[in-house]
């Protein structure tokens, strides 16, 4: 006889189990539903305040750099100086392209009429996973788990940044030790070493949007490492769902929206002609903010010390969307979110409009996996359930 063990299982199983008279309805698109406790921050939308662990993340992107955020993602703790030196010199080799990825980029690169940055880093972070014999989650020690989890934050930026060159027709630069990860962003996008305005400008912008709750893109991260997957599984579907306009994919369009409009004098009959047709407005209101977004806050003040012309006509817009959509749809408080703003601040920082979202990518790949490494902790599968509502199967066959 052979003896099976399935002691790791059987809560899995047990949860699995459906019991249709427990079953309880919840709001279109989970709103206001709890699915997990977590340790790496929360957004307080009624409040306009948002935390990484015990830390107002915007006052973590006025004073810290990626790399402390990043460590604090990872550690729970903001790192020492001597533990900042460490960190900083064990994730600058993950940068560099392994062969076997940097290969594969001119194909993907060229694939296709439009470009696709974020399509393009789920093929290359695959083949990564391939080359490197990712484990999946469930099999992997939690040291194991946090270096493959590096290793993807760290190269994802020279990834995206190659094959926008690539696409451009330019060679892809190698990333510099000398420069900190903001500043490497910039270099290896525009092939400029940024002035210290830009590189503080990235850097605000990158660390207040490492991690914002539970968004579609980390809950779908979530959902996959729950089933032991790799890192980069989980990472991949986070970057899907992270790639539609209404999430990760606006920050270009907004500005779009500022092309559009042209003149501050047609921002009027622009919004109510977009409210007219039911058109969404690119860069305002938030699935959770009943207030102001403090990331948009935040970069506004950044803009408006890079200044220009394009940031005067931005805050013009904004003030008169806001006092149009006020009268329009009174009660929703619909102000402007950080996409708004986001595509001023990277436009102003050179980067072009084609890596806006690839831009937003760079940081909040370090939300996802402190996202994927605490969901691996639980070892529980996510398996909820669905109401069917199509026609009615035929009857049991006797």
């Amino acid at each position: 006889m052979i003896n099976i063990d399935n002691s790791g299982f059987e809560d899995q199983f047990e949860s699995m189990s459906i019991n249709m008279d427990q079953l309880f309805e919840v709001p279109p698109g989970l709103r206001n539903v709890v699915v997990t406790e977590t340790e790496l921050g929360d957004v307080r939308g009624d409040e306009g305040f948002y935390h990484y662990r015990q830390y107002s993340a915007v006052e973590l992107a006025r004073t810290k750099t990626v790399e402390d955020v990043w460590f604090l993602m990872l550690e729970g703790r903001l790192p020492t100086a001597e533990e900042r030196g460490r960190f900083v010199a064990e994730v600058a080799p993950l940068r560099v392209l392994p062969d076997e990825v940097r290969e594969i980029l001119p194909a993907v690169a060229a694939a296709g009429v439009a470009e696709k940055p974020l399509a393009g880093l789920r093929t290359a972070l695959s083949v990564l996973a391939a080359a490197r014999d990712l484990p999946p989650l469930w099999d992997a020690d939690p040291a194991r788990r946090k270096a493959d989890a590096m290793l993807v934050c760290a190269v994802t930026p020279t990834i995206l940044a190659a094959l926008h060159r690539l696409r451009q027709g330019e060679q892809p630069l190698e990333p510099r030790d000398d420069l900190s990860a903001a500043a490497n962003w910039l270099y290896l996008v525009t092939g400029n070493e940024p002035t210290a305005e830009q590189v503080a400008a990235i850097e605000a912008y990158l660390i207040a949007t490492v991690d914002h709750g539970f968004n579609a893109s980390t809950f779908t991260a979530r959902v996959i490492a729950s089933t032991g997957a790799d890192v980069v599984s989980a990472v991949a579907g986070a970057l899907g769902a992270f790639s539609g306009p209404l999430h990760g994919g606006a920050p270009d369009r907004a500005l779009a929206s500022l092309d559009e409009i042209g003149t501050p004098e047609r921002a009027d009959a622009w919004v109510r002609a977009k409210v007219a047709a039911g058109d969404r407005i690119m860069g305002f209101g938030h699935a959770v903010y009943r207030t102001d977004d403090p990331r948009s806050l935040m970069l506004r003040e950044i803009a408006q010390g890079l200044g220009g012309e394009l940031v005067d006509f931005a805050v013009t817009v904004e003030r008169t969307v806001v006092d149009v959509l006020a009268e329009l749809k009174p009660g929703r408080n619909l102000y402007a979110n950080v996409e708004f703003y986001a595509g001023v601040v990277m436009e102003r920082c050179g980067l072009p409009r084609s890596m806006f979202t690839p831009t937003f990518a760079v940081s909040r790949v370090i939300g996802w996996t402190a996202n994927i490494l605490e969901q691996a902790e639980d070892g529980k599968i996510i398996r909820p359930a669905a109401r069917y509502v199509g026609p009615p199967p035929p009857a049991p066959i006797d």
